[in-house]
This record gives C-alpha cells, structure tokens and sequence, in this order.
C-alpha cells in the first residue's frame, strides 16, 4: 500500500476541529430555536456560524490547520 504524500488531510486539524464544533452546536441551538419560534436566537446561531468559520480560518492562519507548523505529526504506519 502507498501513500500519497499530496493527500490535504481531509480536515483533519485543530482549526477544523474547531470550527466544526462551533458550527454544530450553532446548528443545534438554532434547529431548536426555529422550532420554538425564537426568531432572535435563530438569527443569533446563524452568527455564530459564521464567526465559526472565521475561527477556523484564523487557527489555520495561526499554524493550527492541516499541515501547520502548530500541528503535531501523525505516525504514518
């Protein structure tokens, strides 16, 4: 078996990692909001989505993302 050494990780990173959190508990709070009909909190997890992604860009800036010089290395078996 080989391995292709031009493989992005697929997301694999804390940024990502990160990120995807943020964006599912924003998910969360807002399905649960648009079923009580909480419009301001709806429109408030729709934020937070998208200070989710500008987190996960700022941590890959920083070194966080896949690839990183933040990032510790996997072992490759």
């Amino acid at each position: 078996m080989t391995h292709d050494n031009s493989d992005p990780g697929h997301g694999n990173s804390p940024a990502a990692w990160t990120s995807v959190i943020i964006m599912l508990v924003a998910f969360t709070i807002g399905t649960i909001a648009f079923f009580f009909s909480i419009a301001w909190l709806v429109w408030a997890s729709a934020g937070l989505v998208v200070i989710g992604l500008i987190v996960g860009i700022v941590l890959a800036r920083l070194g966080y993302g896949v690839g990183g010089s933040r990032q510790l290395p996997k072992n490759v078996h």
